[in-house]
């Protein structure tokens, strides 16, 4: 059995069903009966995309403050740099890294941290041009030292980081 329909009144004609008001439709003719609406040309707004390079760095600053950890620095509002007090001498020393606490940092520590793995990037994107044919021999292999001593000085960066920040860490 087919379904009955849902409405059983007839269709309202297009110019009733906004309103049923006759003083909302005066008011819709009336102004238009002696004011024009202006002839304007308008220029749409050229809108260019932003170039690669630009493109890239906000890439690169996107990542250098995710992996910074500027959303903890936010949230939990840590000290730039900790003290801690010297056994012997008593004399006060600045301490850069939390040692100890894997899920907290200073927030020295943390853009420390960052640049490094940002230079590791940069090194690998500079190792990537490096293998371009259309460049000069001598542009490649300053592209291709410039990136190996960027990742090397970024491994062993972070290592010794994470050897300051866990003590016996892979010993």
């Amino acid at each position: 059995m087919p379904p009955k329909s849902e409405t059983l009144s007839r269709a309202v004609p297009a110019d009733q069903a906004d309103s049923m008001d006759p003083l909302f439709k005066l008011l819709k003719i009336i102004p238009y009966s002696f004011l024009r609406v202006p002839r304007m040309r308008l220029k749409l707004p050229s809108i260019s995309l932003p170039s690669a390079m630009t493109v890239y760095a906000l890439v690169l600053l996107t990542y250098f403050m995710v992996v910074s950890g500027i959303i903890y620095d936010v949230i939990v509002e840590p000290p730039g740099i900790g003290s801690t007090q010297d056994r012997y001498t008593g004399a006060v020393r600045p301490v850069v890294f939390l040692p100890g606490r894997v899920n907290g940092q200073y927030i020295i520590e943390g853009l420390s941290s960052g640049f490094m793995f940002v230079l590791g990037g940069i090194g690998i994107v500079l190792l990537d041009l490096a293998l371009d044919r259309n460049r000069a021999k001598s542009v490649k292999v300053s592209f291709a030292s410039a990136g190996i001593a960027s990742v090397v000085i970024a491994y062993v960066m972070s290592m010794l980081f994470i050897r300051i920040k866990i003590p016996g860490y892979l010993s």
